[in-house]
């Protein structure tokens, strides 16, 4: 079973973020695995410990830097990786059809996993775009996974706290949820073990994309401002949640 995991180098949330040129960030900071997509390598790791043949193959988009961030998705688990190399900072259009390419070249998948987001763009396009290019079933924010008899089983977090149970055949694309699972992190033998593991790097003009008919480019960034202000109400305890249930109502309006 050829399990894919698409995978992306992100900064570090806790990296102080500096932007330059209006619309970029300064890429002197610790870059990581998107958190998302380490839940989705943990997924394809259970998998493998129920079959043995599985082989995982991790796959990302990016600069000859995301190499590091493919070793860390070795020593959680995956057999080898897929350096897809881009200098620039693709859309999700061209990230999916670039991993639609290296994976077709590579061999045909059963299965893909992928993280529900990614925490720099937040697009939640790209496993719905890959869905589209493989013509595959598409489930997000799933947060259960089971696999019998070659369909899938998932239950998917919809909006309001309501799930969806969803069943698809193989093959299929699953968007991890941060509930799906408690990604298990390397130990050092396991560091070790993964700058032994094979990643075959592909340029991306190598792959001959077609033309797209339009695109995403990023016109300007600007830091999140903290805008919320405390407000303490005071008074007797009924009195108190009257109000507070008139603020909700009138002034934040989120009831």
């Amino acid at each position: 079973m050829n399990v894919y995991v698409c995978i992306k180098h992100v900064p570090d949330t806790a990296a102080k973020i500096t932007i330059i040129d209006n619309n970029r960030i300064d890429e002197k900071v610790t870059f990581i695995i998107n958190p998302y997509d380490e839940n989705a390598i943990e997924a394809a790791s259970g998998l493998k410990r129920h079959i043995t043949d599985a082989e995982i193959i991790a796959v990302t988009v990016g600069k000859a830097s995301a190499e590091a961030t493919l070793r860390s998705a070795l020593a959680m688990g995956a057999d080898r990786g897929i350096l897809i190399r881009c200098e620039r900072n693709p859309d999700s259009l061209v990230t999916a059809r670039a991993i639609k390419a290296a994976i077709e070249r590579d061999g045909k998948p059963d299965i893909i996993f992928a993280g529900n987001e990614s925490i720099d763009s937040e697009g939640f396009q790209t496993p719905f775009r890959l869905g589209v290019a493989f013509n595959f079933p598409v489930a997000s924010n799933v947060v259960s996974f089971k696999l019998e008899d070659r369909r899938v089983t998932v239950e998917s977090k919809m909006n309001a706290g309501e799930m969806a149970v969803i069943r698809m055949p193989l093959p299929c694309i699953v968007g991890a949820g941060k509930a799906l699972n408690q990604p298990r992190y390397p130990t050092l033998p396991d560091i070790m073990k993964a700058r032994k593991k094979p990643i075959q790097t592909i340029d991306l003009d190598r792959l001959n994309l077609p033309t797209a008919a339009g695109s995403i480019q990023i016109d300007k960034l600007r830091p999140a401002v903290d805008q919320r202000h405390a407000k303490i109400i005071e008074g007797p305890p009924e009195a108190a949640v009257t109000e507070l249930i008139r603020l909700l109502k009138e002034e934040t309006r989120v009831i």
